[in-house]
């Protein structure tokens, strides 16, 4: 293809820490975070798909992406749309393929039949409390995102730090979460029972040897199903080959600590 003088996104290697911040802010999607003898880079899918406009560039940390006016090959529109278009279409096959997994083995129950303990109907009275005006807490969230899929795990707010790793019930659960399981600690929220449990164990096994974090807190609900977030973290923690701790909180279904 031949080549034209256009702007387009040019990436420092030297600069760059793979953190892949760059990647989300793509509307084209044209960027990616690979390999390198020198660790995860962030480097361009194809000339083709970058339009050169820099929705990118205030998203990278470092400063490793600039927008630059050279020889490239053309945007192509029309590819980049069909691209993309293939990449919703294996999302949306990935999530029907999981879905059908966790209901499988539902298929022979009478509608409405419960077969998880932790699917269980509950309800309890809520006693009534002053109607004094309450101080509004403050959010102790430092990062963004934090669902185990989307962090990467160059993320530099990993590096050595306290992860908590959360069921993403617990937040619904416990009142005071943010004081005590947040302050400090970086977050990955995830559900252990409907989520793909292989790709979290190999996600935060990668966390841990990349960015050997001080210690892991998981704090999943008291339900059956959700002690596989504590067996994924534990396994990941495994195959990573790491000493490091790892502690379990269980939160009751009523909010309090089991």
């Amino acid at each position: 293809m031949n080549k034209i003088k256009r702007k387009i996104i040019k990436i420092d290697e030297d600069l760059c820490n793979g953190c892949g911040n760059c990647i989300p802010v793509c509307p084209e999607q044209a960027l990616q975070i690979v390999e390198t003898p020198r660790g995860p880079k962030a480097q361009i899918v194809k000339e083709i798909y970058c339009d050169g406009l820099g929705a990118c560039l205030g998203n990278c940390p470092t400063n490793a992406l600039t927008l630059v006016e050279e020889d490239a090959e053309p945007y192509d529109e029309e590819a980049t749309v069909a691209r993309i278009k293939d990449m919703l279409e294996k999302h949306v096959t990935h999530q029907k393929e999981q879905s059908a997994k966790t209901q499988q083995h539902a298929h022979a129950e009478p509608k409405g039949t419960h077969v998880c303990p932790g699917a269980a109907v509950v309800q309890w009275d809520k006693k009534k409390e002053s109607q004094g005006k309450r101080a509004r807490a403050s959010s102790e969230l430092r990062q963004w995102p934090v669902q185990i899929h989307l962090v990467p795990p160059t993320a530099p707010y990993l590096r050595n730090a306290d992860i908590a790793v959360i069921a993403d019930c617990v937040p619904f659960a416990y009142a005071n979460m943010h004081e005590d399981f947040l302050k400090g600690r970086t977050v990955l929220v995830g559900c252990p029972k409907f989520d793909d449990a292989e790709a979290y164990i190999e996600k935060i096994a990668q966390i841990i040897e990349h960015a050997q974090p001080k210690s892991i807190r998981v704090v999943r609900m008291e339900v059956p199903c959700c002690s596989g977030l504590t067996h994924m973290v534990e396994e990941a923690k495994k195959r990573a080959d790491s000493s490091m701790p790892v502690e379990e909180v269980i939160v009751g279904i009523k909010g309090g600590i089991e």
